[in-house]
């Protein structure tokens, strides 16, 4: 018998490829990796802290009116709201305070929608957000110098803004 001789002949290591295993519900998908929006500087503390007063001031005189509103509506002594028989004779007249009803209650409502408006903006103050355009927040139109901010000049005439004026604009065009 021939003896045999191993020869040791110098060779890269080998690397170790990993194949994929057979497909099964246990197997994780790569996902897309998400893309990181640009963080968007909002307003300073100091201009949120003066927004913030405004917007308070503005709920505090909401809710005086509607007190106002509310006592006006309602009889103070039962605590009931004023009936449709008034002590009136004549059926004009009782249709008058019908009308004047109406009314009181159409104010009711716009001042209690005005005042979740303002809820909404204290909320948005808390969360950092606002005076940030929401049409202008992904994808900056500018449409104004500020974008994507809402010029100061509308926030205090409009402390419940979502929108700067140049997209309110052409929200309401398309209406």
């Amino acid at each position: 018998m021939a003896k045999k001789t191993a020869v040791k002949a110098k060779s890269k290591p080998v690397k170790k490829v990993s194949r994929p295993k057979a497909s099964s519900s246990k197997t994780k998908k790569v996902l897309a990796k998400p893309v990181k929006k640009k963080a968007i500087k909002g307003y300073s503390a100091k201009d949120l802290a003066f927004f913030k007063k405004l917007i308070l001031e503005k709920r505090k005189e909401i809710l005086e009116e509607l007190t106002i509103l509310k006592e006006s509506m309602m009889d103070v002594t039962t605590g009931e709201y004023a009936s449709e028989n008034s002590t009136y004779s004549t059926h004009m007249e009782q249709g008058t305070d019908a009308m004047e009803r109406e009314k009181t209650f159409l104010f009711a409502s716009r001042e209690g929608k005005f005042l979740n408006y303002l809820d909404d903006a204290l909320r948005r103050i808390e969360k950092g957000t606002y005076g940030i355009c929401l049409e202008c927040i992904d994808t900056p139109k500018d449409l104004c110098k500020t974008c994507p901010l809402i010029p100061k000049a509308r926030l205090e005439a409009v402390p419940h803004a979502q929108l700067c004026v140049e997209c309110k604009n052409l929200k309401k065009g398309m209406m």
